[in-house]
């Protein structure tokens, strides 16, 4: 018998009371705060409408290990900051009294993240009820049951975040790599080429309207299909398609030229695809120029510098004209040497972004063990009911 098990048959053998939020715990919305009032030697993180933060404040409002909830914007992530900090207007703190930990607390309601994400208003910025997360309800076991299901769950989220910091160390490496390799001028090791993109590759941009969509027809992506350009849900008629001047072809370039700049993605299937004004269709002459190293290029540092002259930064939301991603420079070598090098950084991010392999892989299958302990472990059943399946898995 474990220890978590001997503490429930001693001190919660008949079951576990449930309580809504508002009926265990503080729930506190947090002060505004503007941009203006943020320092870049600002100590504490501030959270408004992400998990990530604004910027940082002079002072805090929430005090260490404190759990959170975003309920504007990233409506319906929770988080737990193990500092100080500062709670903006649309993030909740959830102060615990002496009978919940708040750290218990966190993982209780991580394990109703995808209940409260079907809870969000959507509108143009996604919303989070005070009464939805005032109804929230969670076991509320003895201190030392609490204590012990932290131990264990803590267990699993700090091997997945050691993982994860090697391989953000890795995507940083790889980052470094890409940018010598292709940093073909200052290798000087083999006789390179240097133009305007414009002459090596033909530049298009999508429908600037927005198109009336249907239920089946040709796929329409834009700017938030770029990391898979074949998951879509939106859909055109053929008659729309047909008007359009560049229809993809294997081997084209997508570029994001709205709001996120310089993202790319290669056509690798034939098929029918219409695209948003969003995204640029860069066409290589293949005879010059591989795609694959194109795309590492315009990803690359070099490849942001040239776009970061030709953007509009004052722009809402910041954006570069068809016509100026033409006028980017691109350094290549000869185009046996372009897939050389291909190849070699494919390799590389690979192992970096692959759910299939390596680091990747394992980050994923240790989130899908933590996630499967704490529904088991947070599973009760409650006071003068029935004991519940999971209960029963958990004892056996």
């Amino acid at each position: 018998m474990t220890k978590l098990e001997q503490l429930i048959e001693q001190l919660c053998p008949d079951g576990v009371e449930y309580k809504k939020l508002i009926e265990c715990i503080s729930i506190q919305r947090g002060t505004r705060v503007v941009r203006s009032q943020l320092s870049d030697n600002g100590q504490y993180p501030v959270y408004q409408n992400s998990l990530t933060p604004l910027g940082y404040h002079n002072e805090c409002n929430c005090r260490k290990n404190t759990t959170f909830i975003i309920v504007a914007g990233a409506a319906g992530d929770i988080g737990y900051s193990m500092v100080d900090f500062w709670a903006a207007d649309d993030c909740f703190c959830l102060v615990c009294d002496d009978n919940i930990i708040s750290r218990y607390l966190y993982h209780a309601i991580l394990n109703q993240q995808l209940s409260i994400y079907a809870k969000v208003r959507k509108a143009s910025v996604p919303r989070l009820g005070r009464s939805v997360v005032e109804s929230i309800r969670i076991p509320v076991p003895p201190l030392e049951v609490q204590a012990e299901i932290v131990k264990i769950l803590d267990n699993f989220t700090e091997l997945t975040a050691e993982l994860t910091a090697e391989l953000t160390a890795r995507k940083k490496q790889y980052e470094y790599y890409r940018n010598q390799l292709l940093n073909i001028e200052a290798n000087n090791t083999f006789e390179i080429n240097k133009c305007k993109l414009i002459e090596i590759a033909e530049v298009y941009d999508g429908t600037h309207q927005t198109p009336e969509y249907k239920e089946e027809g040709i796929p329409f992506i834009s700017v938030e299909n770029i990391a898979n350009i074949y998951s879509n849900t939106k859909f055109i008629s053929s008659k729309a398609y047909s008007a359009y001047k560049a229809k993809p072809i294997v081997g084209d370039v997508f570029m994001t030229r709205i709001g996120s700049i310089g993202k790319c993605a290669i056509m690798t299937q034939q098929v029918d695809l219409a695209y948003y004004v969003s995204l640029a269709l860069i066409r290589p002459n293949k005879e010059i120029i591989d795609s694959r190293y194109l795309k590492h290029y315009i990803e690359s540092s070099l490849g942001s510098k040239e776009l970061a002259k030709r953007t509009l930064h004052h722009a809402v939301p910041i954006k570069i004209n068809k016509e100026d991603i033409g006028k980017i420079m691109v350094s290549f070598p000869s185009l046996s040497m372009q897939k050389k090098i291909a190849n070699v950084l494919e390799n590389f991010e690979a192992i970096c972004s692959d759910l299939n392999i390596g680091l990747p892989a394992e980050i994923e299958a240790r989130q899908k063990q933590y996630e499967y302990y704490r529904d088991l472990l947070l599973t009760f059943a409650e006071t003068g009911g029935k004991l519940a399946d999971r209960q029963t898995d958990r004892l056996k």
